[in-house]
């Protein structure tokens, strides 16, 4: 038990750099012509406890297909233009603008998509917890680019 004559206990201070994300920076993923995003966390600074992204959508755009995520949550901070969130299958939901500043939070399981019905880009700030889900975006884009190539063998064959 400490007493008054004791030293104060000194703590140490845990020597973690911070990791530093210029603004033209992180890995660019194209989904088409219409989405782009710029990895900006993949979680291997956070041991993916957090991933972070920056999705560009083009004016008059549909985004991703109705979905919902069996493990984790995502936020998302509207930084230009307005984006139509939609809320798929939700009984009673209606669909969202959120503009530059809004902020939208999606839980677990919760019905969702995205869009750009609008004649402005859009852009947002979206972060996904755990961060396994940047992972997604890569693979998708990967298997986008080998269907689009295998889609180009076969025009040349006929």
């Amino acid at each position: 038990m400490a007493t008054r004559e004791d030293p104060p206990t000194r703590l140490s201070i845990p020597q973690v750099p911070i990791h530093f994300v210029p603004a033209k920076a992180g890995d660019i993923i194209s989904l088409g012509a219409s989405l782009t995003l710029r990895v900006m966390e993949d979680g291997s600074n956070t041991d993916n406890r957090l991933g972070a992204a920056e999705l560009i959508i083009a004016p008059h755009s549909s985004g991703p297909p109705a979905h919902w995520h069996e493990m984790h949550d995502e936020s998302f901070l509207v930084t230009k233009g307005t984006v139509r969130f939609h809320t798929t299958g939700l009984e009673g939901g209606e669909d969202v603008d959120a503009s530059a500043g809004d902020y939208v939070v999606v839980g677990t399981r919760a019905p969702h998509t995205f869009s750009n019905p609008f004649e402005e880009e859009a852009r947002f700030f979206n972060t996904f917890t755990p961060a396994f889900y940047v992972n997604y975006f890569k693979l998708m884009a990967e298997l986008m680019q080998v269907s689009w190539g295998v889609f180009q063998f076969r025009c040349e064959l006929k």
